[in-house]
């Protein structure tokens, strides 16, 4: 199991797009979580993964992700997840020695942008690229468990 620390930003304008990559659309679906934990299951590409996250702690938190079939990723959104759905599409942007993951989310949470960005260490320094709006790390109504239930524009 590994720690993921990430802090998570929304965005201040579109300049971000100037240096990315192409987009890689992501669907994903939240089962019914308990008090300490989360688990989800993403379609990304052509892959998909189980995911088991532990209750955070600051900006860290214990996940556990491994891959499954394709159909059967499908499947258990289908089966098991009803509305409880993220659909973003993720770019990835370098900015000095990181790597930011962008996502722009779609379905019911469109015209949401969020950047996240995961470090190795809670204390580690790191350039803020120009383009970052207002931190929403500690603000649990931009977690995407949150997302799929109570969606957000901005």
């Amino acid at each position: 199991m590994k720690l993921e620390i990430e802090r998570k930003y929304l965005l201040a304008d579109s300049s971000w797009r100037q240096n990315c990559g192409p987009g890689h659309p992501i669907r994903q679906g939240y089962f019914t979580q308990g008090e300490d934990f989360q688990l989800r299951v993403r379609l990304i590409d052509d892959r998909a993964l189980l995911t088991i996250k532990g209750e955070a702690e600051g900006i860290t938190r214990r996940e556990f992700e491994f891959p499954i079939p394709y159909s059967k990723g499908e499947e258990l959104l289908r089966e098991f997840c009803g509305t409880r759905l993220v659909e973003k599409t993720r770019y990835y942007l370098q900015y000095g020695d990181f790597t930011w993951e962008i996502d722009e989310y779609s379905g019911r949470n469109q015209g949401l942008y969020t950047a996240e960005i995961e470090l190795p260490s809670e204390d580690t320094i790191f350039p803020l690229p120009p383009w970052l709006g207002q931190e929403v790390s500690h603000d649990l109504r931009y977690s995407n468990a949150a997302l799929a239930q109570q969606p957000r524009q901005s």
